[in-house]
């Protein structure tokens, strides 16, 4: 039998950590010790009081049933009053607040509701590469934003030509940023605004990020911007916040007829989300303030010791107020690929090619900050044992 794929998995190019993935198992099968600098996935435990709570909920026979498919309103009041703390804004969680199986699922299926085929989206370059795909998955057509170190890593919308941002139905933006860390400021969320107004834009803002912030910076959110609320909506993860990545509960928040339609997708493609994780969540943000101070400790420290010895070795490296990524530019006479692919071979290193969140990622490498400083040190010492 002849196996045909889709048109639409033709498009796409294989997951990029999955290439990497493959990438590690082959130097680990040369005997290799890798130091694994690749994936944001926090190597932190979650909260014991979160961990405790998932153990009485999962106990309990009534959350072994299906669960509701916009969440458990006793989740989306937590969601709903954690934003007035954190940012002054006041939700209403039976309108305004959709539970989603980790916020990648909800950016995913979010073009689905709105998108027609031919329909361009806004998608930042470099970016999550789940912008890209799921556009392309809803028969969109992707239109790059270049995130230029000279701009801050922000998009320049006057140069987006106007028949592009007529035709536009979304607008993906990501701050704090994965994967420059760049970070973006209150009034420039008022001139995405602005320019959504203008076009008739559908914002989502992927604000993941928003609870990874050092030196006592505290970001944004998209919805503090006036306006905000009418044209779009913003996608937040337990993930980073409670490092709760394998736990999959995050949430959408905003505009409810954009929610209404996100919904709709998702009743015909999900059962909801397990109800004792929704209790989990609800613990978590009930009753444990963010940023968790632990959490920025370690990372900040992580930080000063990367940025610290990548600059000793000759690294370009920006000292990032926010996330665990640092974004480095690589070597004169080094593609992205070449790169990563150098470290991993003569080092052990793990390092993301920026080129795989997009071509204007190209000339710099990713890496996370997801191992603990003795695995950072002994990274740096390997670097400088690396001819580049």
């Amino acid at each position: 039998m002849r196996i045909e794929m889709a048109k639409r998995i033709d498009q796409i190019p294989p997951y990029l950590f999955a290439e990497i993935d493959k990438k590690k198992e082959e130097m680990r099968k040369k005997g290799m010790d890798i130091i694994d600098l690749g994936i944001g996935d926090p190597d932190l435990p979650t909260p014991k009081p979160i961990i405790e709570r998932l153990k009485i909920a999962a106990e309990n026979p009534k959350n072994h049933r299906y669960p509701s498919y916009e969440g458990m309103i006793e989740f989306r009041t937590a969601v709903a009053e954690w934003y007035g703390r954190r940012f002054g804004i006041k939700l209403n969680p039976q309108t305004e607040v959709l539970s989603l199986i980790g916020s990648k699922e909800g950016i995913a299926h979010i073009p689905l509701a709105f998108v027609n085929p031919g329909d361009i989206v806004l998608v930042p370059s470099p970016g999550y590469p789940v912008y890209r795909v799921s556009t392309l998955f809803a028969g969109g057509t992707p239109y790059f934003l270049p995130l230029c170190k000279e701009n801050g890593f922000l998009p320049n919308f006057s140069d987006i030509p106007k028949k592009a941002a007529q035709k536009a139905k979304l607008l993906f933006i990501n701050y704090p940023n994965n994967p420059t860390s760049a970070i973006a400021e209150r009034a420039f969320f008022e001139e995405v605004v602005a320019f959504a107004k203008r076009y008739q834009v559908i914002v989502c803002h992927d604000a993941a990020y928003s609870e990874v912030a050092f030196d006592g910076y505290r970001p944004v959110s998209f919805l503090e911007a006036e306006g905000a609320r009418e044209v779009g909506v913003e996608f937040h993860s337990l993930s980073k916040t409670f490092n709760m990545t394998g736990w999959r509960i995050g949430f959408a928040v905003g505009h409810s007829e954009i929610l209404s339609g996100l919904g709709r997708v998702k009743t015909n493609i999900d059962s909801g989300l397990f109800q004792a994780i929704q209790e989990a969540g609800t613990e978590a943000l009930n009753h444990l303030d963010t940023p968790l101070p632990e959490i920025i400790d370690t990372y900040e420290r992580r930080r000063d010791v990367m940025v610290r010895g990548l600059e000793e070795v000759g690294l370009e490296v920006d000292r990032p107020k926010a996330t665990f990524y640092l974004w480095i530019r690589v070597p004169r006479g080094y593609t992205s690929a070449r790169f990563a692919t150098l470290l991993l071979e003569r080092g052990g290193i793990v390092a993301t090619p920026g080129n795989g969140f997009g071509e204007d990622g190209e000339g710099y490498i990713r890496m996370a900050l997801t191992v603990d400083e003795k695995r950072l040190k002994e990274a740096i010492e390997r670097l400088k044992g690396i001819k580049f």
